[in-house]
This record gives C-alpha cells, structure tokens and sequence, in this order.
C-alpha cells in the first residue's frame, strides 16, 4: 500500500475539500444502467451499475454514507478506477436515497442489511457472484455487519470487504457527531433527514419539531420505525462491531486518525484485532472521507482499495 501524503493536514478542510473536489467520471465512457430490485413488499432500492469493456474480471458494490446516494465523489471516483481495471461498478442505494423516497414509505438504518443481501443474493443468480463490497461511512457500518451475519456462508456471496471512514460503534460516534467543531455537519445531516423523511409522505415538519441532532431522530424516529425502542438500543444492535468476530472474508478497514465523526479510539477495541480476517489501515491525517493526498496519489483512498481488491483476486 503506497503511504498517505495528506494534500492538507487539517481534518476538516480533508472532509470538506473531499466533498467538492472534481472527481473523474466515466460515465459517458460506461453508460449507468439504472436498475430497480424489489427487496421486500412494497420496498425497491436503486443500483446504478457500469460494465467495463470485454469480460469483466470482477464486480464491485458500493454503498454510500448516511443521506448519500451513488452520485456521492467517492462513489463515482471509485466507480472510474474500477471500470479502468476492468471491473464491474454497481452503485447501491440504501432505501429512500438517491430520489427513490416514492419507492418505500419505511427508513432505512445504519444496520439494515436486508437490502444489500437482496441485492447480493439476485445478482448471484445472474451469475455475478462472488463480489466485492465497498461501504463508506455509514455504509461501512452495513457492509460489515452483513459479513458478519452471513458469517461461514459470506463466501458463497462475497469475495472480501472494504470499508472506509466507518462508525463501528454508532453511540461513540453520535455523540461525537454532536460536539460543537462538528455542528455545522450535524446541521447538515439534521436537513437532509428531515427532507428526505417528509419526502416519503410518512412524516410532516410537526414531526421534527425539537429534534436538532441526528441522535434526538435516531431516538424519535429511527429506533422506534424498527422496534429497537430507543437510541441507545439501536445503537447497540446494529453497530458493526458487535459483528467482526463472525467475518470469514477478507476486511480492509481504512481509518484517519483524525477522522471528524468516528473517534479513533473505537478502533483500539478488542474486536478489531482479534479477527485475524481484518486489516486495518490507519492514517494520522486524512478527516472523514478525505484522503486528498499529493501528486498522483490525489484520490488516495480510490488507489489503496482497488489495490487491496486486485491482491486478494490474487491470492
């Protein structure tokens, strides 16, 4: 793995900059092809997926963050490199992102995995198995915990993971989302929710009232739309943590330590190094989604995960 060279050093100006920054495109080399999946009753979620040229020597899922869709520039710079090296890039939307609010009146979660695995589970019978998965941020979140639940038959579906920037423990990283040097990104995701929410019909502006933190939703709304009860609940269950020992395919985990949102110390926990399957790859500056890195190494993060994917098809 060729080593971090931050382009800036302060974490927020990585997180921020990340988001504008102009991101190669290959879609008008590889056509997005828009595909709906019934995955439940009443339930669809969005894939854009793109196909290289000739036999695709791969495949590729990636699962954006929280309020993110596939048109997210990680997603997209990440979806070019792959075309490039010849794999097939499928952008899976999490329920009710990216425009599909009129496709599924229920939320999704940061460990709703049924989706995914539905997604996974259909497009092996097309004969697209084994795959790759890529999650980012909250995504990171699902893609982990869906390892793990699949646990000894992950195999069958998955041929390793990556995740970046991940909340492995969702209470650790809801209240470090509420301090005040992250306010303006809570404020942020605060609007994205609520828009998003009401766009679904099921909820109104009356039902946000009060409610100015991702963790006061979570506990509002989020939790009891599932059963979990309560924020803290929810949290519990569904932070991929409680699910690493269980992953049988290969894990990259690439992790700032000055990450803006997830608090490094979370990855100092037991579970993390005693799954020999997980690798983590930590950097001492990068922020949340960042990695702008010097030179060649602009899109640092899109580099070290195809990589990472080309040495495993390897081995």
């Amino acid at each position: 793995m060729a080593p971090f060279r931050p382009l800036f050093r302060n974490p927020h100006l990585q997180t921020i900059a990340a988001h504008y920054w102009p991101r190669p495109n290959g879609n008008r080399r590889f056509p997005l092809q828009r595909r709906f999946f019934h995955t439940e009753p009443d339930v669809q979620v969005l894939v854009e997926s793109q196909r290289p040229a000739g036999v695709p020597r791969g495949e590729i899922v990636m699962v954006h963050g929280l309020e993110g869709s596939g048109q997210a520039g990680y997603i997209r710079s990440l979806s070019a490199l792959a075309l490039e090296r010849g794999f097939t890039a499928h952008r899976f939307h999490m329920r009710t992102c990216g425009g599909t609010e009129h496709l599924c009146q229920t939320l999704y979660h940061a460990g709703l995995t049924s989706d995914l695995l539905a997604v996974l589970r259909q497009l092996s019978r097309e004969g697209r198995g084994p795959m790759f998965l890529t999650g980012f941020s909250l995504g990171g979140n699902v893609v982990l915990k869906l390892a793990g639940e699949l646990g000894e038959r992950a195999p069958e579906l998955v041929c390793g993971v990556c995740a970046a920037s991940t909340p492995l423990d969702l209470a650790a990283c809801a209240r470090r989302i509420s301090e005040p040097d992250n306010r303006f990104y809570e404020r942020r995701f605060v609007k994205k929710m609520r828009e998003r929410l009401c766009a679904t019909g099921r909820y109104s502006a009356r039902d946000f009232r009060g409610l100015n933190s991702v963790e006061a939703i979570d506990d509002r709304i989020t939790a009891p739309s599932f059963g979990f009860g309560d924020a803290a609940n929810y949290y519990r269950t569904q932070s991929a943590i409680a699910f690493l020992d269980r992953i049988r395919v290969p894990v990259l985990l690439v992790q700032a330590k000055d990450d803006t949102f997830v608090p490094f110390d979370i990855f100092g926990h037991a579970a993390v190094g005693a799954n020999p399957r997980v690798e983590l790859l930590a950097t001492e500056a990068g922020g949340h989604l960042g990695f702008l890195g010097r030179g060649p190494d602009r899109f640092w993060l899109d580099r070290t995960i195809m990589n990472w994917i080309v040495q495993r098809q390897g081995l």
